[in-house]
């Protein structure tokens, strides 16, 4: 795409620097002009034609691919991931104020290696990638195109870069409203070079510099920014190297309200729109799912980033509007876990390849029916709680998983994977693991046991718990007493692989049936288990379930007394400030009182 171009129509004067449609999914519904006849004869004549002309109407086609807005950004998030190997320590995600409009901006930035000339124009040219590294995220070189214009129409990047002794500066717009208001039928964007020579900015011209005084008045007519000096001065807050991604423009939903909720969260940035109700549940039950991350990841962006990267990334931080974002690890927050190896037949000729799949209740069990396995690729996730299993069955009610499949591929999107014989083979290997986890545990949370086996060692344990025989060694005996409340109301955890020493007419599960449940698992076709802790020291509690229900109710009032609390204290502290401010304008005034008194008693003197 050409840094220089005709600017079109208009100044600052001439009408409004946005589209008619803020509405991104009707935004692309437009007549595009039909290009003269003369002007394909023009252009055959000068060879215009040596490279494939895009029509801007493409960029809105090609954010498509997007369906959730948290995509867009998550792809934006990966590109700055990929800049650890550069030396990125953070990426920072916030929002800024349009100063020619006062509308909200969205504002990604980096301290990675940054780009230079050529680089930031490989960047915002199409299907380019120059990633070929088996470890980095991005590799179809069209994320920062259809991230940036799924969530908004236009975006200026500011990147400064250090290759040898030469340090540039580059600022580039990707302006689908310039497009659309100038009635373009090529993509053309504006680029704007600097260099650093011993402190001094200058202008870096690898054109004409009649094209580069071209772009910069582009750039100022349709981008944020009004005078050259306030575009270098995005560059004061970046390090010696990094790159700074500016999104204006931002797309609204049907009901006219940006599609980005900045205002009811200081930090956190939500979905407007995406918090549907679950129906069929108690209001409580409702609640507790409300707050829980498989729910809150669909439209808060905190915690969708909390969980986007398997293994966290040392040294390095998402800042979500001035807060560092917390990483979580799904499958440590799993109980009864078990770890499973699946070990696809990839090709055949190819290398074994072994995946460890993390299996497990939610901690919620058996109150919230949460499930869904977690399938991540090169580190990030791709299928958050992807439901394996239809909805509807109590079988695999409230098993989570997680695995990481980097042998398959993931969607142009990264939201999904292409739907080959593979990923077929993985999803049927999943549900299998489930349903086994299913009928092997479900009796830890509350169900009755699937297995005929187990069926009858449960219930002999049930019938013999409180009769004469060999017993479990508790920790205490106050905490096996039914209707003891604890912190934690579950079965304790065992260790699979080890001896439990429980006997068949003792209370609990002997040591024969988890053998051979463990033996009819690893007979089946491509799987290997490995058992980690997962069990219980004792007899089930028959009226656990219900006490755990109280056990979140009473978790669930103490989180809305200490929410309300954290508000009254906030609004305390905001009528204390105001206060603060008044008094110090009270303050401030008596103290210019006092002065011009003793001004005027100090003027007869002066005439004496």
């Amino acid at each position: 795409m050409p840094a220089a171009m005709t600017g079109g129509t208009g100044g600052m004067g001439s009408g409004p620097r946005s589209l008619d449609c803020r509405s991104f999914w009707k935004a692309g519904a437009f007549e595009a002009p039909s290009v003269p006849a003369r002007e394909f004869h023009d252009a055959l004549e000068t060879g215009d034609f040596d490279r494939a002309r895009v029509h801007p109407k493409f960029l809105h086609t090609n954010a498509t691919s997007h369906k959730w807005a948290f995509g867009a950004i998550a792809e934006l998030l990966d590109n700055a991931v990929d800049e650890i190997s550069n030396g990125a320590t953070y990426v920072k995600v916030d929002k800024i104020v349009n100063s020619k409009d006062n509308s909200p901006m969205l504002v990604f930035q980096d301290d990675g290696g940054g780009m230079d000339p050529e680089g930031v124009r490989k960047c915002m040219s199409l299907g380019f990638s120059t990633k070929k590294s088996k470890t980095t995220i991005g590799q179809y070189g069209n994320g920062f195109k259809t991230s940036t214009m799924r969530l908004g129409a236009d975006a200026v990047v500011f990147t400064r870069a250090i290759r040898g002794s030469n340090v540039t500066l580059s600022v580039g717009l990707l302006s689908y409203t310039f497009l659309r208001k100038t009635v373009k039928d090529d993509i053309v964007v504006p680029m704007l070079d600097f260099q650093d020579q011993d402190g001094n900015i200058v202008p870096l011209a690898y054109g004409s510099q009649g094209d580069w005084d071209n772009s910069l008045k582009i750039m100022l007519d349709w981008s944020p920014f009004s005078s050259k000096e306030e575009l270098l001065q995005q560059f004061e807050d970046i390090d010696s190297h990094g790159t700074k991604v500016v999104i204006y423009n931002l797309w609204m939903n049907d009901d006219g309200l940006l599609e980005l909720d900045f205002d009811d969260d200081d930090e956190d940035i939500l979905l407007r729109d995406q918090a549907k109700d679950s129906g069929g549940l108690t209001k409580i039950q409702k609640e507790v799912i409300q707050q829980h991350i498989s729910h809150r990841l669909r439209f808060s962006l905190r915690a969708y980033t909390s969980i986007l990267y398997l293994k966290k990334y040392e040294n390095f931080q998402i800042i979500l509007r001035g807060k560092p974002v917390e990483h979580i690890s799904v499958a440590n927050d799993l109980k009864f876990k078990k770890v499973v190896t699946y070990k696809p037949q990839v090709t055949h000729d190819s290398q074994v390849v072994s995946v460890r799949v993390d299996i497990g209740f939610a901690k919620e069990a058996p109150v919230l029916g949460i499930f869904g396995m977690n399938v991540y690729h090169k580190n990030r996730l791709i299928m958050p709680y992807w439901k394996v299993l239809q909805e509807g069955s109590s079988r695999g009610r409230s098993v989570v998983g997680v695995l990481e499949a980097n042998f398959i591929e993931p969607a142009h999107d990264k939201q999904d994977f292409e739907r080959t014989p593979l990923f077929i083979r993985l999803e049927t290997k999943l549900r299998q693991i489930i349903i086994d986890y299913w009928k092997e545990r479900c009796h830890l949370i509350g169900y009755q046991p699937m297995d005929p086996q187990v069926k009858s060692q449960y219930k002999d344990g049930r019938k013999d718990s409180g009769g004469p025989g060999p017993k479990v060694q508790q920790k205490s005996s106050t905490d096996q007493r039914i209707g003891r409340r604890s912190s934690n109301l579950l079965p304790e955890t065992y260790d699979d692989a080890a001896a439990m020493g429980l006997t068949a007419n003792g209370a609990g599960f002997g040591r024969q049936f988890f053998g051979q449940a463990q033996e009819n698992s690893m007979n089946s076709a491509g799987l290997e288990e490995d058992l980690v802790e997962t069990g219980s020291h004792g007899v089930l509690d028959p009226n656990f379930v219900e006490k755990l229900s109280e056990e979140n109710i009473s978790l669930f009032t103490r989180h809305e007394e200490l929410r309300q609390r954290d508000t009254q204290l906030k609004q305390t502290i905001g009528q204390l400030e105001h206060e603060l401010e008044e008094t110090k304008r009270k303050c401030s005034q008596l103290s210019t009182e006092l002065q011009a008194r003793k001004s005027q008693q100090q003027l007869p003197y002066m005439r004496r």
